[in-house]
């Protein structure tokens, strides 16, 4: 857990000094809760907006993962110290054939949350049945984490880097591969991976999507998703989702009888619910709450940034395929104003896709830099005649990537309108399906988004980004896809790393998207929480937060 950082060098001192004290100090704890010698210890915790939906295999946002996090398991977790892959529902594994089939050795005395037993053959049916969905469940695929990580369902499963799933005895299981993935492992830590009851897979229908949740189709078990996890879905009224204690769970219980994640969609709404005890924490802190937060005497744990805002750009809108026009939006937009006005302090500028602390980032690779007059020169010289710029941005949301949309689309806009762009702006409400307009074919020119690492290797980055042509960028570039296929089977070491390396500039080079900046995000607390598990990649399961005494 790192130590928060504030909007203004003079209330450095005052904040960091709050931060130390918060837990025993100031604010008295407050009373959402039963005593727990008199009834459940419930905890309320604040989000930014609904789930999209409880199938972690169709969804990708990081409010559903919240969710679904303390509801289902995977064969491997991450290790929160190192962040390399740990054991779950697999205690151990081995690598097979350089890398074509990995062996899990499964956990014990482990059941689904619906009494049925898990085994190799459950562990089977979730493989093959994110393999099969079908294109009436999955679309495209583009946003399916599946085809993020093995590129491709069974129709095309000459181009799938998964081959099988084989149960070779109840204890242990076999994923079999077509080609290398070196970030196999890290991959499975994902949350789309967590392993579901076959059972309530079949008889609520999953890949039925007859229901739908904020503009989204889900099926009936993306409303009550069964695993083996912690905590077991209870209901999801009124956009709270409440969750229960697993009194069969086999790991440790946690000190929490039921959770209710509740949504407050500004930012404000969420510092006034934890001031008033309505809620023992929040995520997604905005600058301008630090000073309430600091005053009111709650705890905010910053997590170490492992995000990427970006602003995307969609070639198949005609203008948006000419080199100039691209390079004069990179010049003209002022990445260290906009960190500085809209984003915590730590947080950095980026001209690239790939963090700081992965291999692959290109120390060498200086980026587009901020000027305006040149700018004007380089969109004067392009084809561009002064037609309207679709430029989409989201609504009532606060993402780790992107704290407060609607202040960073007027910023970008007025500068883009500096340089001679005619910038139209396109809001859409985040619960409208944002998400799904901008990653697939249609008018948007631009729009605002980011993309949230979930594990530890370069190709989490640019490979479900660019790694193969998708209605976001309406993007056709095989070499850069040829040379993403090929980073991603390399064995770690130096040939790896120089390939990612190679990737990363020509990203600079051609400017598919625009980078902008590795955001801070952080979460608020109230001195009733004694720890709370923050992860970078948002791996935070309730059962590891321990209350004050």
């Amino acid at each position: 857990m790192g130590k928060a950082h504030v909007r203004r060098g003079a209330r450095v001192g005052a904040a960091l000094l709050a931060l130390s004290l918060a837990a025993c100090t100031a604010q008295p704890v407050p009373a959402p809760t039963q005593d727990p010698a008199s009834g459940p210890v419930i905890f309320n915790f604040g989000t930014s907006v609904t789930p999209l939906g409880l199938d972690p295999a169709l969804v990708s946002d990081s409010e559903s993962y919240r969710v679904t996090r303390q509801i289902l398991e995977g064969l491997v977790t991450v290790d929160p110290t190192t962040g390399a892959p740990a054991p779950s529902l697999a205690t151990s594994w081995q690598e097979l054939q350089d890398g074509l089939s990995y062996s899990f050795k499964l956990r014990d005395n482990v059941t689904f949350q619906d009494g049925t037993p898990f085994n190799a053959a459950a562990v089977c049916t979730n493989f093959h049945r994110w393999f099969t969905l079908p294109a009436a469940t999955r679309g495209d695929g583009a946003m399916v984490p599946f085809k993020q990580v093995f590129k491709a369902f069974a129709n095309d499963s000459r181009e799938s880097v998964f081959k099988d799933c084989v149960a070779t005895n109840p204890g242990t299981v076999k994923i079999e591969l077509n080609s290398r993935l070196t970030g196999f492992l890290q991959a499975l830590t994902l949350p789309a991976f967590d392993i579901s009851s076959p059972k309530a897979l079949a008889d609520m229908a999953a890949n039925n999507l007859t229901e739908t949740v904020a503009g989204h189709r889900i099926s009936k078990y993306g409303l009550h998703p069964v695993g083996t996890g912690p905590y077991t879905f209870s209901s999801w009224e009124n956009g709270t989702v409440t969750l229960k204690a697993n009194k069969n769970y086999w790991g440790e219980k946690g000190q929490l009888d039921v959770i209710n994640f509740i949504p407050y969609e500004q930012p404000q709404a969420r510092l006034a619910a934890l001031e008033q005890g309505k809620i023992d924490g929040y995520d997604l802190v905005t600058p301008g709450n630090f000073d309430s937060l600091v005053k009111s005497g709650m705890q905010i744990l910053q997590r170490d940034p492992f995000s990427v805002m970006y602003l995307g750009i969609n070639q198949s809108v005609p203008v948006m395929a000419d080199d100039k026009v691209r390079q004069a939006i990179a010049m003209g937009i002022d990445k260290q104003t906009l960190i500085h006005d809209f984003f915590i302090d730590g947080t950095q500028a980026t001209s690239q896709f790939i963090p700081p602390k992965l291999s692959g980032f290109n120390n060498s690779v200086p980026g587009v830099p901020y000027d305006l007059a040149k700018a004007k020169k380089t969109l004067a010289a392009s084809s561009y005649k002064g037609e309207p710029i679709r430029f989409y941005y989201p609504l009532n949301v606060t993402r780790a990537y992107l704290p407060t949309p609607e202040k960073v689309y007027a910023e970008i806009s007025r500068e883009l309108t500096a340089v001679g762009f005619n910038i139209k702006p396109v809001p859409i409400a985040w619960t409208d399906d944002y998400l799904g307009k901008v990653t697939s074919p249609g008018d948007h020119a631009l729009h605002l988004m980011g993309w949230n690492g979930g594990y530890s290797d370069p190709d989490n980055f640019v490979g479900p980004l660019f790694g193969s042509a998708n209605g976001e960028f309406g993007l056709t570039d095989p070499q850069l896809v040829s040379k993403i296929d090929r980073a991603r089977s390399l064995p770690n070491g130096s040939e790896r790393n120089d390939a990612y390396q190679s990737i990363n500039t020509q990203i600079v080079q051609t400017l598919p998207a625009i980078p902008i900046a590795f955001p801070i995000s952080a979460l608020a607390m109230s001195a009733r929480v004694a720890s709370y598990p923050v992860s970078p990649v948002l791996n935070e399961v309730f059962n590891k937060i321990k209350l004050a005494d």
